[in-house]
């Protein structure tokens, strides 16, 4: 799996590396929804790390060779 995002790095709101997945607006739905990558809220803060960030982007892979296919 290739990391788009730094193992042992934590990511806040407003890091621009996030907007990988989505926009500040987007992340809240998906907090709100619980849906998205896990997240920690420390306070008033909401942190991501990225080892969670990269498995859930591996999760969400989509490899169009092997739609349709059983």
């Amino acid at each position: 799996m290739a990391n788009l995002f730094e193992q042992n790095r934590t990511y806040v709101l407003g890091d621009t590396e996030l907007d990988l997945i989505g926009d500040r607006e987007k992340l809240a739905q998906w907090r709100h929804k619980s849906m998205g990558p896990p997240y920690y809220k420390l306070g008033r803060k909401i942190v991501y790390l990225g080892a969670d960030l990269n498995a859930w982007a591996e999760a969400h892979k989509t490899d169009p060779s092997k739609a349709g296919k059983s």
